[in-house]
């Protein structure tokens, strides 16, 4: 991924949606637009949607965990949405943790979350939410 990433504001809350791999610069433009982002508008939440990110190596694990620090810090909270099994694996065996992400199956559910609605849960399921 080169270049910039859209950040789209719904309502009191943050939409990224990240597609391959983030590069340095825009890593660090990305942060610095989410920090902004949050100031000038007061949302209340970010939610980023990694669905369309195949790999996840230790700079882009370190990255959510500072954009989730810097939102904190700016009272606003965040979560991950459409995280793949195979990232998730990897997430595991690199020892990232991600402290202050929430996560979430879907961009659906993460925006549910942070909107303070009941999340979705599957048809069929047991009533539990999946995050």
């Amino acid at each position: 991924m080169t270049g910039h990433v859209p950040v789209l504001r719904l309502g009191d809350i943050l939409l990224v949606t990240l597609q391959g791999d983030l590069g340095d610069s825009t890593a660090q433009q990305l942060q610095q637009d989410i920090g902004e982002a949050i100031v000038g508008s007061g949302v209340t939440g970010v939610v980023i949607d990694i669905s369309g990110v195949e790999i996840v190596d230790s700079f882009l694990g370190r990255v959510l965990a500072e954009i989730a620090a810097n939102a904190t810090l700016l009272a606003a909270r965040t979560v991950v949405a459409g995280m793949r099994p195979a990232v998730a694996i990897t997430l595991v065996e690199l020892g990232l943790t991600l402290p202050g992400l929430r996560t979430a199956l879907s961009t659906e559910v993460a925006l549910d979350l942070l909107s303070g609605q009941q999340p979705v849960t599957r048809a069929g399921g047991s009533g539990q939410e999946r995050r």
